[in-house]
């Protein structure tokens, strides 16, 4: 099969956004639409999809990158502590002691072997298949992850950071528009034993927003006068500030939603999700006696109107 990066024309190392772009120019060339009755381009329009699909989801990616075409039986993989590119990663055995350890009864007269129902063909999957005719390269371990921590904004934007990896280099790498806390991003750092790791991402708390998947959530003040009357709140975005028109009487703690002023998506970074502001109505401080006074008449004007008639 085909290598997905290789279908979509991007080197193992790209980004989120270089994928798709990558996918959404193969796909206008290809399209079924733009071609019609040539059942060659719908047929490589529908690889492209295949590996869109694969490439654009950070999960499926991982495991695919760790185990090829085969990606789909990863979990599989990984109960029997098998890795691709080298066999028990976190035992650090070789390929030889892979059928005298534990799995295959290496006594004379031939073996037996017990893989939770797995054949010796599901077991090995693609590892074969980089094995190159024999000239198999280094056994590797699976992907490090390594620390990072960035800020709302940097998640909302974007951003790159200088990690040390664990082989001791040190290298800039992009974090995509859009990851979440938590968020793991698969940088493939070479080909050399380690040239693969995961930065797992941090997303450090802000002291105005929460955020929950994509969208926001913050607090508005509002003075009094203009809860009561109607006005325009000034609310701050993660992209600057923008008016919120308040009608008369809004209530203390209602929650208006703002569309499209949320986190970027994460690999569709030009949609973004919705901020909500709550109402805190702020109360007056330092009345003047005319004020006071005011306030007392409507006091006594509710009073009156809350009297049941005689």
């Amino acid at each position: 099969m085909a290598d997905y990066y290789d279908i979509l024309g991007v080197p193992r190392s790209a980004d989120e956004k270089e994928i798709r772009q990558a996918y959404r120019r193969l796909a206008r060339q290809h399209h079924p639409d733009v071609n019609p009755g040539d059942d060659a381009s719908a047929e490589r329009f529908k690889t492209i999809n295949a590996a869109y699909e694969v490439l654009s989801d950070a999960d499926k990616r991982e495991k695919y990158d760790r185990y090829g075409d085969r990606w789909e039986q990863a979990e599989h993989f990984d109960r029997q502590g098998f890795d691709r590119r080298g066999f028990d990663p976190q035992g650090g055995g070789d390929f030889s002691q892979f059928f005298r350890g534990g799995n295959f009864g290496g006594g004379p007269g031939g073996f037996s072997f017990s893989t939770g129902g797995a054949t010796l063909s599901d077991l090995l999957g693609g590892f074969a298949s980089d094995m190159g005719g024999g000239r198999g390269e280094r056994f590797r371990p699976k992907p490090a992850d390594v620390p990072v921590e960035i800020t709302l904004e940097e998640a909302d934007h974007g951003t790159t950071r200088l990690v040390n990896l664990p082989d001791g280099r040190r290298l800039e790498v992009k974090i995509p528009a859009g990851i979440a806390d938590g968020g793991r991003v698969h940088i493939a750092a070479g080909n050399s034993a380690g040239g693969e790791f995961n930065l797992l991402v941090t997303a450090l708390p802000h002291e105005r927003f929460d955020r929950k998947g994509d969208d926001l959530h913050t607090t508005v003040d509002v003075p009094l006068v203009d809860a009561v009357l109607g006005g325009v709140a000034k609310v701050r975005t993660l992209r600057g500030q923008i008016e919120l028109t308040l009608p008369p009487e809004t209530q203390n703690g209602r929650r208006f939603r703002l569309a499209g002023q949320g986190m970027a998506r994460l690999n569709d970074p030009d949609k973004r999700g919705n901020l909500y502001a709550e109402v805190n109505v702020v109360l007056p401080t330092g009345l003047t006696d005319e004020q006071r006074h005011l306030f007392e008449q409507i006091r006594d004007g509710q009073a009156a109107a809350e009297m049941p008639s005689q």
